[in-house]
């Protein structure tokens, strides 16, 4: 905790604000949580570039290193300051974090790993927590979390977990942006492999159950890194996709199978083998523990196979195409395209269906 003798050197929009100039136009020193995964990179990289004093805060042994890294270990980028840092222990966060800095904002693109309730409420919620009960303390002012547009119904521990924080969020009385973003890339890119070999396509019904507007990780990158600085982007929840029209499933097939010039071939799964396998393993969780965590696996993957990432009406119970925001200009077919060519390799996420 911070003593009430300590002094904090001023941080740059603090500065520039005692100058006279407006914050919005200042630069910030900005925390980064979740800096190691695919969206965190990008939105580092965003920030920097827009001219902000980034530091990420990694956990203990991640193996992260600025420039030239050493084999073994993740690059981020020059311009961003690396501090190790246990976000489960509030100790940890005031002495490795924050230090004796003051910080602007903090932008959180922390998520867990694979869903399942334990670690869900130990990152989602619990960690998230921890940050924010020291957030006003070292004079941050706003709070910027990516979240998920599938929590607008949530059915789902992981789903629950971020929803807590972001009420916590809301009610702290700091400025907050909390993005809802749709489907990423990465998860949409499994099948690319199965269909350069020559196998179909697999399907969940006939492959117009859900649809999405899938945004690639610089655009959303972009529009977090904006959050900052932009002012109708405050205080707000903000839902946000890529370019162009929503697409479902067997869209994503036509055109992978249109980019290799073949016919498109496609095979059906019934949305019943999910919910067989999710059952399965959720009775014999009661005996096997380790199965109840890949019970909620199979739930998240048959949320997914069902359930669009689009604005749900609230009214209607329907998913909303034209209600969900679009930014950005690379389309899911332009990564394709790029994976093809060779220039790009997707990552996959952890809530993957295929």
């Amino acid at each position: 905790m911070r003593g009430t003798e300590k002094t904090t050197q001023p941080s740059p929009a603090a500065a520039a604000a005692s100058a006279g100039m407006p914050e919005a136009d200042a630069r910030q020193r900005v925390c980064v949580l979740g800096a190691t995964g695919t969206i965190g990179r990008a939105t580092v990289a965003a920030l920097v570039q827009r001219g902000h004093e980034v530091v990420c805060f990694v956990r203990p042994r991640t193996g992260v290193q600025r420039g030239n890294p050493t084999p073994g270990c993740l690059p981020l980028f020059d311009g961003a300051a690396v501090k190790e840092v246990d976000i489960s222990d509030k100790a940890s966060i005031v002495r490795d974090g924050f230090g004796a800095k003051e910080f602007d904002a903090i932008v959180s693109c922390m998520a867990s790993r694979t869903g399942v309730p334990k670690d869900a409420w130990a990152v989602d919620y619990r960690a998230h927590l921890n940050v924010l009960e020291f957030a006003s303390q070292f004079s941050v002012s706003h709070f910027v979390l990516l979240s998920a547009i599938c929590v607008q119904k949530p059915l789902l521990a992981f789903q629950q977990a971020k929803l807590a924080f972001e009420a916590a969020l809301i009610d702290s009385g700091l400025r907050y942006s909390i993005i809802r973003p749709t489907a990423f890339f990465k998860s949409l890119s499994g099948q690319i492999e199965r269909v350069k070999k020559g196998r179909p396509f697999l399907l969940f019904g006939d492959g117009t159950l859900t649809a999405c507007k899938p945004i690639s990780d610089s655009d959303l990158a972009d529009y977090i890194a904006g959050c900052l600085t932009d002012e109708d982007r405050w205080n707000r929840i903000l839902p946000i996709g890529g370019p162009g029209s929503a697409i479902t499933p067997r869209d994503q097939g036509e055109a992978l199978f249109a980019l290799l010039g073949r016919t498109p071939k496609f095979r059906s799964v019934p949305v019943a083998l999910l919910d067989g396998i999710a059952g399965a393993l959720g009775t014999l969780g009661h005996i096997v523990p380790g199965l109840a965590e890949k019970a909620e696996l199979a739930r998240i993957g048959r949320y997914y196979a069902t359930e669009s990432m689009l604005v749900l009406d609230p009214q209607t119970g329907r998913y909303d195409a034209a209600a969900t925001p679009s930014t950005g200009t690379e389309t899911l077919f332009d990564f394709y395209r790029s994976v093809l060519c060779g220039t790009a390799t997707p990552e996959r996420g952890a809530h993957a269906v295929f």
